[in-house]
């Protein structure tokens, strides 16, 4: 179902300014505000107590370029076109088109002053600077550990340089050396790229707390007014994006090792057999040798990757600190996402990829609005509010032009203000709706998931369904038991409509392949069969 936008009128008393954080292919077992007990994301954790933390939650599609460039313009991946991370293309193009629509444009308008540090990875050579950004165009998937900023400010601070030991690789069938998944780097958590990112966002929050007049702007003065009557205060976006806790889970030893591996509980789609899913799923696995792993080595691995998530943590911990001292806490929304989840193992499978369970697809994401008092629902025990809406990355893209007073007709998504203020809008949708289009190589793939199911149309493959209540590991693929018959049909022909009211012409393949009745079926008339009478 597409949301009708509410608009900043339906939404009185919302900060001024945003800040935005953001990681890389983080999943939401790693929290404690969604479940994690080892108590190793104690900011994140304060954030969630402070606000709203979303427990149905989802990337429009499990691929970073894809992702990110439907943030930054509120429109779905087949819509703006981007559809792979340019480093792994397979034919798409690379840049967004011109004249495509962004947040930033939208906030420049409402007078803010943007700034971005860290990851983009929306195209490969337009970056931050192109849509109105403060900020350096660090390009790629991962850490750029050679970056000249980087190593001048190792440099400068007296940090050793870059430099990994004990690396852990898989092992090949063929007994060869396969991709690199962790290791320890030789420096202090100071010295790591996560710190210099952090800096980087703390040395812009002083900036923009301090205003192109010079002047220090209070959190709590008129908006738009500067005490010492010099330019008009500006209202600030800032995002900081971490390319963490990606792989290879590269971190000092203190947090490699701050995660006993037997506190670690490994997700019961470790025993996936791949039996009745669709090939490709074992290919992949294949190409990942995600079996040269033992079930203790990969609680070690999980172990490490929770250290990663620690590790940010504490960066995210040395930022927010700053935006409280500096006064800006009550004026500014806080909100953390991240681009999409990731397998570490589940499913007997590494990364992302042409699967589309929850592993990878649900993401964590919590909004913390100054003025809201977070009820207990969710949770009982916990503070902060949880919200079972289904919601997507786009609501955030909506909720940024929302605060800032812009328009969001055009934006695919709804804001998410309401929700975080403890209100379900009237219409809000009932299930999502996700897609793929490849990763390595071309797969297309749509995803709808409610409450209940979901169902995944693989034209390259076998058609995939999940009872989510009796099996939320998503380890049967139920689409051709006969039980399940009805409601194969009926997610199958809500998508359908759901493409059909989105111009997504992958529903041609539905009406195709499909159970899906004549009188729904919308396809051209050939210009041949104009002539048949």
């Amino acid at each position: 179902m597409q949301n009708t936008p509410l608009t900043a009128s339906q939404t009185p008393g919302k900060p001024r300014n945003i800040l935005f954080l953001m990681t890389d292919q983080q999943r939401t077992d790693t929290l404690g505000c969604y479940g994690n007990t080892t108590s190793h994301t104690p900011h994140l954790d304060a954030l969630a107590a402070r606000g709203t933390t979303f427990d149905r939650a989802y990337t429009p599609t499990a691929i970073c370029t894809p992702a990110r460039a439907s943030l930054l313009t509120g429109l779905q991946p087949f819509e703006h076109g981007l559809l792979a991370n340019y480093e792994w293309n397979s034919g798409h193009r690379e840049e967004l088109p011109d004249g495509s629509p962004t947040f930033s444009a939208a906030l420049a308008e409402q007078g803010y002053r943007l700034g971005h540090v860290g990851k983009w990875h929306v195209g490969r050579h337009r970056g931050p600077e192109f849509y109105g950004f403060e900020g350096v165009h660090l390009p790629g998937a991962l850490n750029v550990f050679d970056d000249p900023g980087y190593t001048r400010w190792l440099t400068v601070n007296g940090f050793p340089q870059f430099h990994i030991s004990d690396p852990i690789y898989t092992t090949r069938a063929d007994g060869s050396q396969g991709h690199l998944i962790a290791g320890v780097t030789d420096q202090p958590t100071e010295a790591t790229f996560e710190a210099y990112l952090a800096d980087q966002t703390i040395a812009k929050l002083r900036e923009f707390a301090v205003g192109r007049s010079g002047t220090q702007t209070e959190g709590t003065q008129t908006p738009g007014v500067d005490p010492a009557g010099g330019d008009p205060a500006e209202p600030f976006f800032l995002s900081c994006h971490i390319f963490g806790p990606h792989l290879p889970y590269l971190i000092p030893r203190q947090w490699y090792d701050l995660v006993d591996p037997s506190a670690v509980e490994l997700p019961g789609s470790f025993a996936e057999t791949f039996n009745g899913k669709p090939l490709v799923q074992q290919t992949y696995a294949d190409y990942w040798s995600t079996d040269c792993f033992s079930v203790e080595q990969w609680k070690k691995i999980t172990a490490v990757y929770w250290g990663y998530v620690a590790m940010i943590d504490h960066q995210i911990g040395r930022i927010l600190a700053v935006l409280d001292e500096l006064g800006l806490t009550d004026s500014t929304a806080v909100m953390f996402t991240a681009d999409h989840g990731e397998f570490t193992g589940a499913h007997r499978l590494n990364d992302k990829g042409p699967a589309m369970y929850e592993d990878i697809y649900r993401i964590p994401a919590i909004v913390a609005v100054p003025g809201e008092v977070p009820a207990i629902v969710a949770v009982p025990g916990e503070a902060g509010r949880h919200n079972d809406d289904f919601v997507s990355l786009i609501d955030f893209t909506a909720t940024f032009i929302d605060i800032a007073g812009g328009d969001v007709s055009g934006i695919r998504g709804s804001s998410l203000l309401p929700l975080a203020a403890g209100t379900t809008p009237a219409g809000w949708r009932q299930d999502i709706l996700c897609e793929f289009h490849g990763h390595h190589f071309p797969y297309a793939q749509r995803m709808l998931r409610d409450r209940d199911f979901k169902y995944i149309a693989n034209p390259e493959g076998l058609d995939e369904f999940y009872d989510l209540h009796a099996d939320p590991d998503e380890l049967n693929n139920v689409i051709n038991v006969p039980a399940y018959r009805d409601n194969v049909r009926s997610l199958r022909r809500n998508m359908y409509r759901q493409l059909i009211a989105r111009g997504d012409k992958f529903a041609q393949w539905l009406a195709f392949a499909g159970d899906i009745p004549e009188s729904e079926r919308i396809r051209p008339v050939t210009a041949v069969e104009r002539f048949i009478t």
